[in-house]
């Protein structure tokens, strides 16, 4: 998409530049959300979440990047763990912190960038990457993973459940890969 004068993609929200997923689609990620919920939403935590979760693989202080509505994170937070959710979407956010509030659950979320997760000023145990990884252009994906190392001591996991594509530029089967920042 090209910016027209007047578009929102003149003027980027929160002081970050719009990311390449928002300017081909000429929305800003809020927009996912305020008609009904986003086509990735399931209303649920991701299944591999689930069963990452059960095995223990979260533990400490946990991100969880790109959060939406918050599922994923509030099924942690219902196994005891404190994560914070982070999302650029502003209604997203506020879906999470009042489904948080209905269930009690201790889950923080903030409306946040991704690729600055340095301005959040804390550090992470586990980072949850469900769906944000593959919606980065190459050189969005290269920011991330220098916002990630600026979040997490050595050791870290990051856990990435992500679509990719193949050679050809099609969309192949979900990627589930769990693997250390460092």
């Amino acid at each position: 998409m090209v910016d027209q004068p007047g578009s929102w993609t003149e003027e980027p929200q929160g002081g970050r530049r719009p990311t390449s997923h928002e300017r081909l689609s000429g929305r800003p990620w809020d927009a996912s959300y305020t008609d009904g919920p986003a086509p990735w939403d399931i209303g649920e935590p991701q299944p591999a979440v689930v069963r990452l979760a059960a095995a223990e693989v979260f533990s400490g202080a946990v991100l969880d990047a790109g959060c939406g509505t918050g599922d994923n994170a509030l099924h942690l937070a219902a196994r005891g763990l404190r994560p914070l959710g982070i999302d650029v979407a502003a209604t997203a956010v506020s879906i999470a912190r009042e489904h948080a509030a209905a269930r009690a659950l201790d889950a923080e979320f903030l409306v946040a960038d991704a690729l600055r997760l340095d301005l959040l000023g804390r550090t992470f145990d586990t980072v949850l990457d469900c769906a944000l990884f593959h919606a980065l252009d190459d050189e969005e994906r290269r920011e991330y993973v220098t916002s990630l190392a600026s979040v997490t001591e050595p050791g870290a996991k990051l856990t990435v459940d992500a679509v990719g594509t193949d050679a050809s530029g099609t969309q192949s089967k979900p990627a589930r890969v769990r693997d250390r920042i460092r």
